[in-house]
């Protein structure tokens, strides 16, 4: 995952964001080889934290979902730890630039996680999006292993208002870029939800980036004091 030639700036990744969930809100971020990632073909950029924190009339499965494990309120997230795969790494908030594009985390800096900063907080209802490098230019970054999680491991983020949300990972999943998956990943969900995002899959040359994105799905799972 870290082979293949660099442009410029450092790899990043490319994801397609579809409808999140209130009426014509959309999400979209794409990451390609340059240092923004956003609305590159036109499509919004990410709403703001209210359009994912309202879910829509929930069936049973809906109510068990969010029952499960109370959402936090909003307060923004400051640390990510993943033991399983060594990661411990600051936040960095993400902003739309005048291009209206969504600016990526910075690529000299290998160990950093971005997060929209307008969009839901770790913990709150929805599905918060966490983005990270998986290479840059002088090598291995945060997500390196992202793909390496299995179900069960546990994602760990500190929180500004002193607590610490406890993610368990629920699925690991590859996709084509070119066939990005918008409303599974970026779809309105009843409870607390997490997406981390990176590169994966073969390192396209030509094209100077990664083919596909690794997505980790997981959910809140409890939450305590930092």
């Amino acid at each position: 995952m870290t082979g293949g030639p660099t442009s410029g700036a450092s790899r990043l990744l490319r994801a397609g964001m579809g409808t999140a969930a209130v009426g014509l809100l959309l999400i979209y971020n794409s990451v390609g080889t340059g240092t923004d990632f956003g609305a590159e073909d036109g499509r919004p950029v990410p709403p703001a934290a209210t359009a994912s924190a309202v879910p829509g009339p929930a069936g049973a499965a809906d109510a068990d979902a969010a029952s499960r494990t109370p959402a936090l309120g909003r307060a923004k997230p400051t640390r990510l730890r993943i033991p399983q795969i060594a990661v411990d790494a600051p936040f960095t908030e993400l902003t739309v630039n005048p291009a209206g594009q969504l600016d990526a985390p910075p690529p000299n800096d290998k160990n950093l996680v971005g997060w929209y900063r307008d969009g839901v907080t770790p913990g709150e209802r929805g599905s918060a999006v966490l983005a990270g490098h998986v290479d840059t230019t002088t090598g291995p970054a945060v997500f390196l292993l992202l793909s390496f999680l299995q179900p069960g491991n546990k994602v760990e983020v500190s929180r500004e208002d002193g607590t610490v949300a406890v993610f368990s990972v629920d699925s690991v999943e590859t996709f084509a870029k070119n066939a990005f998956p918008d409303a599974k990943v970026y779809g309105r969900t009843p409870d607390a939800q997490l997406r981390l995002i990176t590169c994966g899959g073969a390192y396209d040359k030509k094209q100077r980036d990664y083919l596909n994105n690794v997505v980790v799905f997981a959910h809140l799972e409890s939450s305590h004091p930092g």
